[in-house]
């Protein structure tokens, strides 16, 4: 199934206009700023400074860095825009959690982001894409990870912008943890200081081996499964379809990732991408590339299971059925007897009846042979029921 794009309403307010306005306006030429001084180092404080709190919005965290190195952490999105132009050959990775319009806003008018793009870092629910717009690369990814007490995938959305000196991250969900992924690349300032596309491969990296867990409770998730399809649990053809259902949201954000990482490295040579992180992304796509086929693999074995479980419940009704039909025919076949054998001794009762009721009139009742003859029309109307019982196989 494909996924339907819902239709948006009108924009409202300034977001609006402001779209509406940048849509026409050319895009700027930033102009050649003055050598700057070389600023001075943070001290050890600075650089240890904890993430934003709630209380300065949804700015998880903002750091501004140079050669690898950071060299400032700005507490406020306005702070981080000041410093960022006064440092020069630096770059700026903001981090943000459902940021409100107006924060997105004031980013796209600083970094002249699309509107397009704008527009679709404030809707959750995209689906995974890669678009470049000039100088900015915008990436939708869908990070997944897995809940060992439900048994359960949890998604999570993940927008970046990507530009000359600067990397945006817009989350939509708890998955995936932006933080180990900036921690791990400020412990590798050679890596960091090849500037945004490496913090970029940094992120693919944590999505893609974020799903690797998703793929080992997937499988562990069958292999339960396959238990109990042979242990005739009833239940269990609805944990199937749940199941099925998770690996084919599961593929819609894990297949997509191919054709992007893909379109990157098909554009190696055009923009000049440094050949140590080409490696480091041919790296992710084959991961990914292995992801995609063991999650082809899962939901084949899947719907496997759920032949050889509509086997098996139909055989298991079969077996029902004919239990039931082997119950029926014997029932009848004692049925069969309990009717003969009373009609046999229906046939002396009728007799005797007859002949009890004593009454004057009645030829036989003063006969001398009366009492013979009744008995002997009792044995013979038996023997004769019983033969003829005998014969159809009712005794």
């Amino acid at each position: 199934m494909t996924e339907r794009r819902v239709r948006r309403p009108r924009l409202p307010g300034r977001r609006a206009a402001w779209l509406r306005s940048a849509s026409k306006r050319p895009r700027p030429v930033k102009s050649a700023a003055p050598p700057a001084a070389e600023p001075a180092q943070p001290s050890p404080a600075a650089l240890a400074a904890p993430p934003v709190g709630p209380d300065d919005g949804s700015i998880v965290h903002a750091a501004l860095y140079r050669d690898g190195v950071r060299v400032g952490t700005p507490a406020t999105l306005p702070e981080t825009l000041h410093e960022l132009r006064e440092l020069r050959g630096g770059m700026a990775w903001i981090g943000l959690h459902r940021p409100t319009e107006e924060e997105v806003i004031a980013l796209a008018e600083e970094f002249d982001l699309h509107p397009l793009a704008v527009e679709d870092a404030l809707e959750a629910h995209q689906r995974p894409k890669l678009e470049r717009y000039g100088e900015t690369l915008f990436v939708v990814l869908r990070a997944a990870r897995y809940l060992d007490a439900p048994e359960d995938i949890e998604f999570g959305e993940l927008h970046v912008f990507v530009g000359p000196d600067f990397v945006i991250t817009v989350r939509h969900g708890a998955a995936p943890d932006l933080s180990a992924v900036r921690h791990r690349m400020e412990e590798s300032p050679e890596l960091l200081s090849l500037g945004p596309e490496a913090v970029l491969y940094a992120i693919l990296d944590a999505v893609v081996d974020g799903y690797a867990p998703v793929v080992a409770g997937v499988h562990n998730d069958i292999e339960e499964i396959e238990a109990e399809v042979f242990l005739g649990n009833p239940e269990v053809s609805r944990r199937i379809y749940e199941l099925a259902r998770e690996i084919v949201e599961f593929q819609r954000a894990a297949r997509p990732m191919v054709g992007m990482l893909n379109g990157l490295m098909a554009g190696f040579a055009k923009y000049r991408t440094d050949e140590e992180l080409q490696r480091y992304l041919r790296d992710v796509a084959d991961h990914v590339t292995h992801t995609s086929e063991r999650v082809d693999a899962s939901r084949q074995a899947l719907a496997d299971i759920l032949t050889v479980n509509a086997t098996l419940v139909t055989q298991q009704q079969n077996a029902e059925m004919r239990a039931l039909a082997e119950a029926g025919f014997e029932q009848n076949e004692e049925i069969k007897k309990i009717s003969s054998w009373a009609a046999i001794l229906f046939a002396p009762t009728l007799v005797g009846t007859i002949y009890g009721m004593n009454f004057d009139e009645m030829p036989e009742l003063h006969w001398a042979f009366g009492y013979p003859f009744a008995i002997l029309l009792m044995a013979v109307v038996c023997i004769s029921l019983y033969f003829v019982f005998k014969r159809r196989d009712w005794l």
